[in-house]
């Protein structure tokens, strides 16, 4: 380990207020649906991830579930900006939108691949998959949006595979050899067209996890809900244009919504 005494003292680094009815790490189960004994796993993996964004291993991207933890950090603005950044770290670690766009995308999969790799170098295991997915899954399935829960109710998307989809078509199909006067069923076999049709573009389009995204990028778009983050001292974070920094030997990082 590159700063075994950085990490102590990040990893004692406490989060929830003991005087707190509702602490952080309830607040953050909430809030992503997670248990609260997930929620602290995901927790003392931000840890690592803020230890790995000051120790200059270069470039590296959090994963979602650590992004989380990350911007509800953000927003108790005493503990991140002083108790975290001033009084532990000594460093500013700045978190900063992307700059968006297709090159932008493709520097934030090559830092998410390299934070993996320095993770088993630093820490001598493997990152957790549940907590850091692969990159296909860490940029393939993230299209969230904010909700009230308490107007809207929440369907999962069935996730099709060819069982399912045989299933579904075979009341169509069997209506092909209903007997009638006509020869052809014309108007029965142009409804099962149309379903197969429906269901094919439902399968490619939202039936796989892990499947990127191509079009064009904005901010609002899919990948216009990047992140990254940087460093006032100049010596760690990436800047607001994505994973380049503006000096040699920088570390830093990014993150992804």
């Amino acid at each position: 380990m590159r700063n075994s005494k950085l990490w102590q003292s990040i990893d004692n680094f406490q989060l929830d207020d003991k005087n707190s009815e509702f602490t952080f790490t309830q607040r953050l189960a909430r809030d992503n649906r997670w248990s609260v004994e997930f929620s602290r796993r995901v927790i003392s993996e931000y840890k690592k991830f803020i230890y790995l964004c000051c120790v200059g291993y270069g470039e590296i991207t959090p994963s979602d579930a650590v992004d989380q933890a990350w911007h509800l950090h953000l927003t108790y603005t005493k503990s991140y900006w002083i108790d975290l950044c001033r009084d532990t770290l000594g460093k500013q670690i700045h978190h900063n939108p992307t700059a968006g766009g297709v090159q932008e995308k493709e520097k934030y999969s090559g830092c998410y691949d390299s934070i993996l790799t320095v993770y088993e170098k630093e820490f001598s295991e493997k990152a957790p998959g549940d907590i850091w997915p692969t990159n296909e899954e860490r940029f393939g399935n993230i299209d969230y949006k904010r909700i009230n829960l308490s107007e809207f109710w929440l369907v999962k998307k069935p996730n099709f595979n060819r069982s399912t989809l045989a299933l579904l078509l075979l009341p169509g199909l069997g209506m092909l050899f209903i007997r009638s006067d006509n020869p052809v069923p014309w108007g029965s076999l142009f409804l099962v067209v149309i379903f197969i049709i429906l269901i094919a573009r439902t399968v490619k389009g939202g039936g796989k996890k892990g499947k990127r995204r191509g079009g064009s990028d904005s901010g609002c778009s899919f990948w216009g809900g990047f992140w990254g983050c940087s460093s006032d001292d100049g010596h760690s974070g990436c800047s607001s244009h994505g994973c380049s920094s503006g000096c040699s030997g920088c570390s830093g990082c990014g993150g992804g919504d």
